[in-house]
């Protein structure tokens, strides 16, 4: 295969651009891509046209624009809306640190920038939050997170704080890693632990009411008979994080809330890690679970089972990758109830490359077929589903985050730098979009525009504190 060139690179004025020279997406206007993989669901595959093909991809110009952090996660997008008394096509990003900073999509510039009112006593240390905001329908408010381990509403015309509320009572362990959800006038958002382990800490999920903030329920994956938040050593059980990049996985249908949990105590009764665990709208009922007979070993070697966040496929079936190199194909029926289900049935297929699961997978029904797409440390690959199984359709040798597909064609990020595009279906790549290096980011695709932040977790160095925005050169 030919080597594709680099998409031109624009220079950047820090932080300022002219207009002059961009393309605003005229060609596939008014769109939005409101959350972490585009739909509750988190397909990552989002239906809406670009502007943006095979044919033009490769010409794409990059701008960037300088943030007041890292941001270790995706943007989020909304067209059209109202910023400061006038219109505005937008992206919002948190950073590591929870500030949230609002961008216009056209000039490159920032809007607002929301910092948390104790920012200042968790600056610059180990407690940070890769979460991705989530925009609420009504379009005048988003919903973020921050280290402090607490949930905002903010409003989406000048940043202001409509409420805050905490969903973890020790935050210097209990960490917001992955993207919130919003749906029927509910925040959903789930907690995790911090790199090594440290106990104590639970993973758990919460469900806020959208209008003013009240917690409403709280499921525990351990100690998991007792409701409301809990203080972590008051719970003998510790771990089971809930820590996958989508977060929760919401059916649209349903309502039904899917998640998956990390390496701790497995009982079947109270404790539920290394676990599929499908709830009830409210998160009140546990209507499903899975783990693997081998559950012990896994949590004994920390081969999270739930390293991935579930995908759900269709057909009443769903797709769960792991650190232990495994996607298996599970029948949500089979795993129905409360009573544990622990087997090894499912059908399974290799990881990309036969490395850990740890980006978000995407999910395309495209025609009447419908595809999954992953990558790994070491590989990309791309499955068909049908009839409960997976079929390999592609894979190559590159790496990448959680892939995304818009316009028929699949954006994959290197968190080692550049953006790789390929034709969704043959697995053909058409473009190399030039960028630096990251760690969790991954792109969002919309209104002939592509945004991916730069930087990692641990990215302090100059010039990582950035935005790229790639769009069509100007007719």
């Amino acid at each position: 295969m030919n080597k594709i060139p680099f998409a031109r690179r624009f220079t950047p004025i820090i932080a300022v651009f002219a207009v002059a020279g961009w393309c605003a997406g005229a060609d596939a206007p008014g769109h939005d891509w409101p959350q972490f993989g585009w739909d509750v669901a988190s397909s990552s595959a989002s239906g809406d046209a670009t502007g943006i093909t095979a044919a033009n991809v490769g010409s794409l110009v990059r701008h960037q624009v300088a943030l007041n952090g890292t941001v270790d996660a995706s943007a989020i997008y909304l067209h059209n809306v109202t910023v400061k008394g006038s219109k505005h096509n937008v992206f919002f990003v948190t950073t590591l640190y929870g500030r949230t900073i609002v961008v216009d999509a056209d000039t490159a510039t920032v809007l607002w920038e929301y910092t948390p009112l104790q920012f200042a006593t968790w600056d610059g240390t180990r407690q940070i939050t890769n979460s991705t905001p989530v925009a609420d329908p009504d379009r005048q408010n988003i919903y973020t997170a921050a280290p402090d381990g607490a949930v905002r509403k903010l409003a989406i015309s000048d940043g202001h704080e409509v409420w805050t509320t905490p969903i973890t009572l020790l935050p210097a362990r209990e960490k917001i890693a992955s993207p919130l959800k919003v749906f029927r006038g509910r925040v959903i958002a789930v907690t995790a632990g911090y790199i090594g382990d440290r106990p104590p800490y639970q993973g758990h999920l919460v469900v806020l009411d959208a209008k003013d903030g009240k917690l409403l329920h709280v499921w525990n994956s351990l100690c998991s008979d007792r409701a409301g938040l809990i203080q972590p050593d008051s719970c003998a059980a510790t771990q089971s994080a809930i820590w996958g990049r989508a977060g929760a996985v919401i059916d649209p249908e349903t309502g039904n809330i899917f998640v998956a949990t990390g390496n701790g105590p497995w009982d079947g009764k109270t404790s539920w890690a290394d676990a599929l665990i499908e709830l009830d709208p409210d998160a009140t009922k546990m209507l499903g679970n899975y783990t693997p007979s081998n559950n012990a070993e896994l949590r004994a070697r920390d081969l999270d089972m739930g390293s991935a966040s579930p995908a759900l496929l269709g057909g009443g079936y769903l797709a769960q990758g792991g650190k232990d190199r495994m996607i298996r194909v599970i029948g949500i029926k089979a795993i129905s109830g409360a009573d544990p289900h622990q087997n090894d049935d499912p059908p399974s297929v290799s990881t990309p490359s036969g490395g850990m699961m740890l980006p978000a997978t995407a999910v395309w029904h495209h025609g009447a077929d419908t595809w999954l797409f992953a990558a790994d440390a070491g590989g990309t690959a791309a499955w068909t589903f049908k009839d409960g199984k997976l079929s390999p359709m592609w894979k190559n040798g590159n790496g990448g985050t959680s892939p995304v597909v818009a316009g028929g064609l699949l954006y994959v990020y290197n968190p080692r730098g550049g953006l790789l595009v390929y034709d969704a279906e043959k697995g053909q790549q058409v473009a190399s979009l030039e960028c630096g290096s990251g760690h969790w980011n991954s792109p969002i695709v919309v209104d002939g525009k592509v945004a991916l932040p730069e930087g990692g977790s641990r990215g302090q160095a100059a010039g990582t504190n950035v935005l790229d925005i790639w769009s069509l050169p100007a007719k």
